[in-house]
């Protein structure tokens, strides 16, 4: 019965799994050695990938060495590494379980590129999807951490999910299937094992048909956040204006919605953002004012909510040596000797050669910064600079200087620093020229 309703679920949600060689994730357990057998009585395309996590010692090794002999026996090829969790966990500063979800999602993904696999297959079935339902509801969540585990990815796809345990265990009885137990599922230190072990069998016993009305409301809350997505993303067309690297958001285009909070959390959730009264607060706070998530800022600006990816760039320092003639990257700056100073622009700069100490870095700005602007004995704080000169926020999130070691040499683009004029006694002239 699971293999003829499995073979049909295929050929009507995964086709492309009929077509493409995938891979096949296997911990040696239960769930995962039923998936190699269906998928291998269905004559499908995969190999197997099993991770070695070192976490119990004799059992992670004999948990490989079945998988090996089960792909020996299936005629099916293998892939096995070992990772060393523990030493990750400590380096990452991540618990075990992150550790080893991190772990083996990169050497999977690694694999499926080196191997020109179209998809991984992994072995989640209705109950993992309610352990993970009841995880996330525990936790605190909204609409989309309710659908629980989703069918397929770009990358992943899961034909279990319609399966119960209890159906996947009486198929592997019934076909005198072998597995392996992992001790550790069954400690209950684990916030996932316990919802497994304790909370599960109580809403069983309280209704039989938990399980299977479970299914149906995820595919009822999956419909209505369709619905939900669809709306927002004809919104997002319409209010979010993207601008270079950033997007702009004008703030009375938000002001109006209502239910307010429930917005800024569809709008904005994808970007990593959490603290909603934060975000919300930004709508009425001083320009400049920002909320940080793990991948992105927003920040406000004026009438406009401005948001940006956080990338390494901006923590950046790149170099320019003595005998460079241009920088490409991040800016584009043309340097070349010139016998003496012509035209003059704020895209241009002049500097005594002789002034500067190599390597030269381009870098963005930072709390602190000053210089002497060029016709100025006094030195100004770049702060203050910016203020004076009415630049927005946003551009000064954009403006990138030119240093000497620690010194300013050019606000690029606005203004040079009066140490590395060109006076009577230059005898070699550098020229700077900026090209957006």
């Amino acid at each position: 019965m699971v293999q003829q309703e499995f073979q049909h679920h295929i050929e009507t949600h995964f086709p492309e799994l009929w077509e493409d060689p995938f891979l096949v994730a296997c911990s040696g357990g239960l769930d995962s050695v039923v998936l190699v057998h269906l998928c291998n009585k269905c004559k499908l395309n995969f190999a197997i990938a099993h991770c070695n996590f070192g976490l119990r010692g004799s059992e992670s090794d004999m948990d490989e060495a079945f998988v090996i002999d089960l792909a020996k026996a299936l005629d099916i090829i293998l892939f096995v590494t070992r990772f060393d969790t523990t030493a990750y966990a400590k380096r990452h500063k991540v618990s075990i379980q992150v550790a080893a979800r991190e772990l083996r999602y990169a050497w999977f993904n690694e694999l499926l590129k080196e191997k020109g696999l179209k998809k991984l297959v992994t072995a989640h079935h209705a109950d993992d999807n309610l352990e993970t339902f009841l995880i996330n509801l525990s936790r605190g969540t909204g609409l989309q951490g309710l659908l629980g585990i989703p069918e397929k990815t770009a990358s992943i796809a899961r034909p279990l999910l319609p399966f119960s345990r209890e159906a996947i265990l009486d198929y592997a009885k019934r076909e005198g299937i072998v597995w392996r137990e992992d001790s550790s599922n069954l400690e209950t230190k684990y916030l996932r094992n316990n919802i497994r072990h304790k909370v599960i069998p109580l809403l069983k016993d309280l209704n039989p048909d938990f399980l299977v009305n479970h299914a149906k409301t995820t595919e009822f809350l999956s419909k209505s956040n369709e619905i939900v997505q669809n709306h927002i993303q004809r919104l997002k067309t319409k209010i979010f204006k993207q601008d270079k690297d950033i997007i702009r958001v004008e703030i009375a285009h938000i002001s109006v919605l209502k239910p307010l909070k429930g917005y800024l959390y569809e709008l904005f959730k994808p970007y990593g953002f959490t603290e909603w009264d934060d975000v919300e607060g930004l709508l009425t706070a001083l320009s400049g004012k920002s909320v940080i998530s793990k991948t992105h800022r927003l920040w406000k600006d004026r009438g406009y909510l401005l948001l940006q990816e956080l990338t390494q760039e901006n923590a950046k320092e790149f170099t320019i040596e003595r005998e460079q003639s241009a920088l490409n990257y991040p800016v584009h700056l043309i340097i070349e000797e010139v016998p003496a100073l012509k035209e003059t622009a704020d895209d241009i700069l002049y500097v005594d050669k002789k002034t500067l100490k190599y390597p030269l870095t381009v870098r963005k700005w930072k709390t602190g910064d000053y210089f002497y602007p060029l016709g100025m004995k006094n030195k100004k704080k770049l702060s203050k600079f910016f203020k004076d000169e009415k630049i927005s926020v946003l551009d000064k999130e954009r403006q990138w200087l030119l240093c000497s070691q620690d010194q300013i040499v050019w606000v690029i683009g606005k203004r040079g620093d009066d140490r590395f004029k060109v006076t009577k006694e230059t005898k070699n002239i550098l020229k700077f020229s900026f090209k957006e």
